[in-house]
């Protein structure tokens, strides 16, 4: 029963736009009320009601240690009991930063701000201003947050609804924004033959998670470094969601590629409220003070959000991603197997501790290929692995995630869960 659920739904659409202050947690793509949450603990969160739930959703990717970790919440604890915000420099952020310019091969410096798409703004801010052009190439279906640049053909939530764009954001401020179908160098090509001496920058998930997971293929961030760097753009991994999860040290690492950029998201603050971008010196002395772009936060460089990120990712240096991956491959392979003898088409996509559930049988290359899987057989998926304990991403353009507290039972139950799955 979801009565209280329901209940405060209801509430919420009074005083709230849609009921949510997200709008993919509507569930209204899935012909579903949402969850509220009580509680989070470990692998699993508790709603209102009273109700038990295997999360693979993780905060939407951040929660790798899952919830609760004791050492992140005393971090947090006797952060808050010094003071929630000062609105100063404090030395936790500058312990935060070194760890992540340690651990992210390509960065020299860093700024923290206070969320991924504060993050990817200032990142396409800065390297407009340092290559003195306006252009930016983006993938079609990949999600860089809600910054009005990047809301042409963005995934994730966008897709969910069918919303082109969105009305608000004047034509003039996406005619700069080019696009191209993810993991085509051939489209990316042309554009900078189009265009030889106006792109700043090339913005890319370097794996797609906001259009379900899909992987790049062979060559194709390589290509992107080189066409990058043969035009005089700069290369932007947005790793939001894959940093710190695809591999202690991101995409870029597990890849060998060097961006001149990179943008990073709530795990770098334990789930807290959080982002960064950061990259090479010779870019980064650009930003106020230092230099001529500006960029500023009451709340970046948050006490709480710095101990937690500290916490966090001193934690991460000590955990075997290597073991999670052949976990989560495992339990994807496994999972496809027992869908797919239900006789419906599907895939399911891994890649670290992330994974996604498509009933298509088409190859997985881009946001085209993605749109043919069946929304219907996701939606039927979904609600009945949810009336059963599992907390799955509302939207077949979400990505699975998996912490490093997910156990042999959460997998054993879910698996369960699935042959039971009728479509």
């Amino acid at each position: 029963m979801e009565d209280r659920s329901i209940e405060l739904f209801a509430r919420a659409r009074k005083v709230i736009p849609g009921g949510v202050n997200s709008p993919v947690r509507a569930c209204h793509n899935v012909q579903s009320s949402p969850l509220f949450i009580q509680r989070g603990c470990a692998s699993h969160l508790f709603d209102v009601d009273g109700g038990e739930y295997i999360d693979f959703v993780l905060s939407w990717g951040p929660m790798i240690l899952g919830h609760s970790d004791p050492d992140v919440t005393a971090a947090i604890t006797c952060a808050a009991a010094c003071g929630t915000s000062y609105g100063a420099p404090c030395e936790a952020e500058v312990e935060l930063a070194c760890e992540v310019v340690k651990a992210m091969p390509s960065l020299e410096m860093v700024r923290m701000v206070n969320s991924g798409t504060e993050a990817t703004m200032s990142a396409l801010r800065l390297a407009r201003a340092c290559t003195k052009r306006d252009k930016v190439i983006k993938f079609i279906g990949c999600y860089h947050g809600h910054a009005d640049p990047f809301l042409a053909a963005a995934g994730s939530g966008l897709a969910t609804f069918s919303i082109p764009g969105t009305p608000g954001v004047p034509a003039h401020v996406v005619g700069d924004t080019l696009l191209a179908a993810y993991n085509d160098l051939e489209q990316v090509k042309a554009i900078f033959q189009r265009f030889p001496q106006e792109i700043a920058c090339v913005i890319v998930e370097p794996v797609a998670c906001n259009m379900g997971l899909v992987l790049p293929e062979e060559g194709f961030l390589a290509g992107l470094r080189e066409l990058t760097r043969a035009h005089g753009a700069l290369l932007i991994f947005d790793e939001v969601i894959t940093g710190f999860r695809c591999a202690l040290g991101g995409a870029q690492s597990r890849f060998g590629i060097d961006p001149d950029l990179t943008t990073m998201g709530k795990i770098i603050g334990g789930g807290l409220p959080v982002g960064a971008f950061g990259g090479k010196r010779c870019y980064m002395e650009h930003i106020a003070p230092e230099g001529e772009v500006y960029q500023a936060g009451t709340l970046s460089g948050n006490p709480l959000a710095m101990a937690a990120g500290l916490a966090t990712l001193r934690k991460l240096q000590n955990q075997d991603y290597a073991a999670l991956e052949r976990r989560t491959q495992n339990f994807a392979r496994e999972l496809a197997s027992i869908l797919a003898s239900k006789q419906v088409p599907v895939q399911v996509p891994t890649l670290a501790s992330m994974f996604s559930v498509f009933f298509t049988a088409e190859p997985l290359k881009d946001f085209a290929s993605v749109k043919t899987a069946d929304q219907a057989l996701f939606t039927t998926f979904y609600k009945q692995m949810r009336a059963q304990g599992i907390y799955l991403a509302p939207s077949s353009f979400e990505t699975g995630m998996v912490s490093f507290v997910h156990s042999d039972e959460d997998f054993a139950r879910t698996l369960e869960a699935a042959t039971k799955v009728h479509f």
